[in-house]
This record gives C-alpha cells, sequence and structure tokens, in this order.
C-alpha cells in the first residue's frame, strides 16, 4: 500500500485558537514572582549606600504593615545568579520585617542596560552623598560611552541619537548638572577613601576635595596626616595652589606643610 502523502496545512496552535490576543499579548507582559531575599545577590561595585537610619526604620514598618508594594528590579548575570538592579533598601527592609519572600520583577538586561537603569532609580533619593554620585556618574558614563560605541543595543550611538552630544553632556541633562559640575564629581573618585569619607562628613568642602583628587594617593596620604594632626583643612585656594604646585613637580611635603 503506498505511503500517504503528509500535508502541512500550517493550522494555528490550539492556545491561540482559544486564546484572545488581549491574554496572547498579557503572557509576554513581565511578571512579578516572590524570591526568597537570600538568592538575590547585590549588585557588583553598587554606589549606593543601604543605611540603618530613622528613614529605613520607617519602611521596615512599613513592610510589616503592608508587604513591599513596589517589586524590586532583579536580573540574571553572566554565572547564572540572580542580582538586584533596582530595590537594594526594599530587600534590605525585607530582610529586617523577617519576610521570607519579596516581590521581584526578572528582566533581561545587559551589562551596561543594568548599571543605567541601578543609577537612574537610585538617583531618585532625596539624600545622596558627595561619594554616591561620584561613583555613580561614573559608572553610567562608562555604561553609556560603550553603549554610544555599539549598535546592537540602540539603532544608532547615543551621541549621534543626540545631535552629537557628548555621553557627559547628556548624562548633566539627565541629572540636571552641567557637564562640568559632572566631571567634578567623578573627580572625587580619584580621592583616596579616608578623605573622601571626610567629604560625605561634611569636613572637606565640595571644591577643594575636587582640587586634591589631582594628586597622587601618596601625597593625599601625607595631607591627611597634617589635616589630622593640625585639625584643619585647606581652603579652595590652597587646595588650587597645592594641584599647581603638584603639576609643576614641586610639591614636597613641606610645601603641603606651608
Amino acid at each position: 500500500m503506498p505511503k500517504k502523502k503528509e500535508i502541512n496545512l500550517n493550522l494555528p496552535a490550539v492556545d491561540d485558537l482559544f486564546t484572545t490576543q488581549e491574554q496572547r499579548q498579557e503572557l509576554e507582559l513581565e511578571k512579578v514572582v516572590n524570591l526568597p531575599p537570600d538568592m538575590i545577590l547585590d549588585f557588583p561595585n553598587h554606589p549606593f549606600k543601604v543605611r540603618q537610619d530613622e528613614e529605613m526604620q520607617q519602611l521596615v514598618e512599613s513592610v510589616k504593615e503592608h508587604g513591599i508594594l513596589v517589586p524590586t528590579l532583579v536580573r540574571y548575570n553572566e554565572d547564572g545568579n540572580l542580582e538586584m538592579v533596582a530595590g537594594h533598601r526594599r530587600k534590605f527592609a525585607g530582610v529586617l520585617a523577617e519576610l521570607k519572600e519579596i516581590p521581584c520583577i526578572i528582566r533581561e538586561l545587559t551589562d551596561d542596560e543594568a548599571t543605567i537603569i541601578m543609577v537612574d532609580s537610585n538617583l531618585q533619593r532625596e539624600k545622596i552623598l558627595p561619594s554616591e554620585k561620584a561613583f555613580a556618574y561614573k559608572m553610567k558614563l562608562e555604561a553609556m560611552n560603550r553603549q554610544g560605541k555599539r549598535t546592537d543595543l540602540t539603532s544608532v550611538p547615543v551621541a549621534q541619537k543626540s545631535e552629537n552630544k557628548t555621553s557627559r553632556q547628556i548624562l548633566g541633562e539627565q541629572v540636571g548638572e552641567s557637564q562640568d559640575q559632572v566631571r567634578r564629581y567623578i573627580r572625587l573618585t580619584f580621592l583616596i577613601p579616608s578623605i573622601l569619607q571626610m567629604v560625605d562628613d561634611g569636613k572637606i568642602a565640595f571644591r577643594p576635595a575636587v582640587e586634591l583628587s589631582y594628586l597622587p594617593e601618596e601625597k593625599q596620604e601625607y595631607l591627611l596626616d597634617m589635616m589630622e594632626c593640625e585639625d584643619c583643612t585647606p581652603s579652595l585656594a590652597q587646595a588650587i595652589k597645592m594641584k599647581k604646585f603638584e603639576q609643576e613637580g614641586k610639591l614636597g611635603e613641606d610645601v603641603i606643610y606651608s
């Protein structure tokens, strides 16, 4: 008996026959899932500090009473582990409130996309330390520069999309700062940790700190010793002089002391 010839009628799948277009679109939307917080790693080099202050205590009390109302955003990193993108404070509050699970949206994101979302979501905070802004601006600017050189993430480079503006100009417009102010904040990342902490604590003014960031680490260390011994910090004029002496190769310990 001859073999019957198979005919492909290209019939729609059963799910397509018995679901509406609206239902099929809903299946493609991001879903909120509940996950144990200890399964979620922190974002690498996260520049924003999660502080156990009065605001955190208020958030914990709110979480105990109402739960976490806004889901966190997580992604799978290159190692296949879940990684927090936006919601570090909510996760921490959930842990303090002893929640077994927290609501999360899992989104497929590249490293650069995740970095930009992480920075943007945290810049909405009311209180941001100078060091947090410094490293956040640096991380986002680096991600924007990489995106601007690649066409797989956007149809055209970032600069070309914005009438040939530099990434720093675009970032400044997004965060409400001049591009020079963005540059100054990023300069703070060149300070040694102890001096940067003094900036966060308000012991050194912002502009002098920017000028001091041009000094090499060993001279920053000596300057730190001098500031602690003399219980004083340089003015803007003094910081500018030290930067100028350093550029001329004349900044020795005696000059710093004087």
